[in-house]
């Protein structure tokens, strides 16, 4: 499967970075991380190991899965805030701490109350423009505290941060969608 002479276990045990061979950083070139993703899958496809019986194709199968978890870790900004955030020791927890700085919080509840005022697909799509610019300032604010300023706890605070704008995008979509079955 991958030409080093490392045993499959180490080789599944290796950073999504490592895997993919790119940097250890926020900022990542999609095109070379789709490229990598091709040529790894192209090495670890289970038809290349039919005549090596179940085993070695059930090994394939593990090894293929392993690749796109870490190809959908690397290619999602947010997800791979996350995993940086994570392999530094600045843990996300997302499900046990919410806290959330009060600026942060009311635009929250600005965007909400719009969407809730909203009566068409024209005022939902321009509350959806101003969020989305929220949201890329927020993935640009991570590659700042991630590439440049190293500071992974406030990094990690800025993706739960991108957590709860990526939901939200999510209702308005889902309200939008609402609006036009209607």
């Amino acid at each position: 499967m991958n030409e080093s002479a490392q045993p499959l276990s180490a080789q599944l045990a290796v950073s999504d970075f490592e895997l993919f061979n790119v940097p250890v950083q926020f900022s990542q070139d999609r095109t070379q991380l789709d490229a990598r993703w091709k040529d790894l899958q192209r090495e670890a496809h289970p038809d290349k190991f039919a005549s090596q019986g179940t085993a070695a194709q059930r090994v394939a199968m593990q090894w293929s899965v392993r690749i796109n978890e870490a190809y959908q870790r690397l290619k999602d900004p947010m997800r791979r805030a996350a995993y940086l955030c994570e392999l530094g020791g600045a843990s996300i927890q997302a499900e046990n701490n919410t806290a959330m700085p009060a600026a942060f919080l009311m635009q929250h509840m600005e965007w909400r109350e719009a969407m809730d005022d909203a009566t068409d697909a024209a005022a939902l799509e321009a509350l959806m423009d101003d969020v989305q610019q929220a949201h890329t300032a927020a993935l640009q604010q991570c590659a700042q505290l991630i590439d440049s300023a190293h500071d992974l706890p406030a990094a990690a605070q800025q993706v739960r941060g991108l957590m709860f704008i990526e939901k939200f995008l999510r209702d308005i979509e889902a309200r939008i969608d609402h609006l036009d079955a209607a």
